[in-house]
């Protein structure tokens, strides 16, 4: 058995609600997670789309996510320290929390949710950017699940 990565608002492959979008409330979807592996002290999710026009872009940072409960409510709050003591990064709007889809009009993108498990905390403040997250977790992965949400706008 894997780690798994999951919403109840969507399946993996396919597309997302607009409720979680720039088109809809723009609150950050609900997320569960199963089959941890041993040791696990706390999960860092990057959510990115490589599809963006100008490179990968960076739509929520979030760390120090406690293991369990296993599950980030609907519209987890845009503040810096969580009450379950995570903390959020930067994103590619320059703000911390989660920032939905929004791509311009055209083919539809693909929202790539990673969570990684990690065999620690990590020693960053509020604030930090995907890049240093990525860093500060080097050697620290147990185990990484990835779920894919897709997002297109019309013309």
């Amino acid at each position: 058995m894997s780690f798994v990565l999951e919403s109840p608002a969507f399946a993996n492959g396919a597309q997302i609600p607009r409720q979680y979008t720039c088109d809809g409330a723009d609150q950050s979807p609900p997320l569960t997670w199963s089959q941890l592996p041993n040791g696990v002290k706390s999960l860092a999710l990057i959510v990115e789309d490589p599809d963006a026009p100008s490179g990968t872009f960076i739509h929520w940072v979030i760390f120090n996510i406690p293991p369990s409960p296993p599950e980030l409510p609907t519209g987890v709050p845009r503040q810096a320290i969580l009450d379950n003591g995570a903390r959020q990064g930067r994103n590619g709007f320059r703000r911390a929390g989660y920032g939905g889809p929004c791509p311009p009009p055209g083919p539809a993108h693909h929202y790539h949710f990673s969570m990684y498990a990690l065999d620690t905390p990590l020693d960053l403040t509020p604030g930090a950017t995907a890049a240093e997250v990525r860093s500060a977790m080097a050697g620290h992965v147990l185990s990484q699940a990835e779920l894919v949400g897709t997002f297109g706008r019309s013309a």
